[in-house]
Parts: structure tokens; C-alpha cells; sequence
């Protein structure tokens, strides 16, 4: 069962990337709901995990391009930047913030320093 499940995510990683990468615009540029109580800078929290997955996802797609790890990370760093310019800009309900690319930035460090370090061990 183990096998087959790694099997599917090995057979469709691309997909899976590109789903999660649709998904970090789409939850990005659409009107969130009120969240109750103070929560401040508590979603910078979800930036650095979502950016860890994002680049996570990118890493093991063109993982037999160790090379490309760097690339893959200034590509999400871009990305997320324009996220946050298009929020600011086509959005009249969201606001771009340099804590978010900050957060976000850190959460693909850390994914580039745990696939670097895993990578070593296989």
C-alpha cells in the first residue's frame, strides 16, 4: 500500500505542483473570510508553510536536477512577490506586504535546507 501510494505521487508529482501552485494564487488573490479574535501576523505562519510546500513540490519535481535547487528557489521567490504586487493591485480586498514575501522566503529557505539535507542521505 506504502509502495502504490508512492508510486502515485512519484507518477503525477508534476500535477500535484501544479495543483498546489493554482491553489497558493487562488487562496491568494480571492476575498478571505473575517477571522474572529487577533490574530496579528498569525498568517505569516501559512505563508512559510505553504512556500515549504510549494518549493518542497518544485524540488521533487526536478529532483534529478540538483542543480536547479536555486533556481527553483528565486522562481518562488518571484512568485510569491507577484502575488503580493497583484494583490495590491487587481485586489480591492487584499493588501501586498513585505512581511508575507519575508515569510514566504523563509519557508523556501527551509524547504531548500530540509531537500539538501535529505537529498545527502538517499
Amino acid at each position: 500500500m506504502q509502495k502504490r501510494i508512492k508510486n502515485l505521487f512519484k507518477d503525477n508529482i508534476f500535477i500535484i505542483t501544479v495543483i498546489i501552485t493554482t491553489g497558493i494564487a487562488y487562496s491568494s488573490l480571492v476575498k478571505a473570510p473575517k477571522m474572529g479574535g487577533d490574530f496579528t501576523n498569525f498568517d505569516k505562519l501559512y505563508h512559510v508553510l505553504a512556500y515549504f510546500i510549494l518549493t518542497t513540490c518544485w524540488l521533487f519535481t526536478f529532483h534529478k536536477k540538483s542543480l536547479l535547487k536555486y533556481v527553483i528557489g528565486i522562481a518562488c521567490v518571484i512568485y510569491g512577490i507577484l502575488i503580493e504586487i497583484l494583490q495590491e493591485t487587481i485586489t480591492s480586498y487584499r493588501t501586498g506586504d513585505y512581511k508575507d514575501v519575508l515569510s514566504n522566503t523563509i519557508g523556501i529557505i527551509l524547504a531548500i535546507i530540509v531537500y539538501s539535507i535529505t537529498s545527502k542521505r538517499n
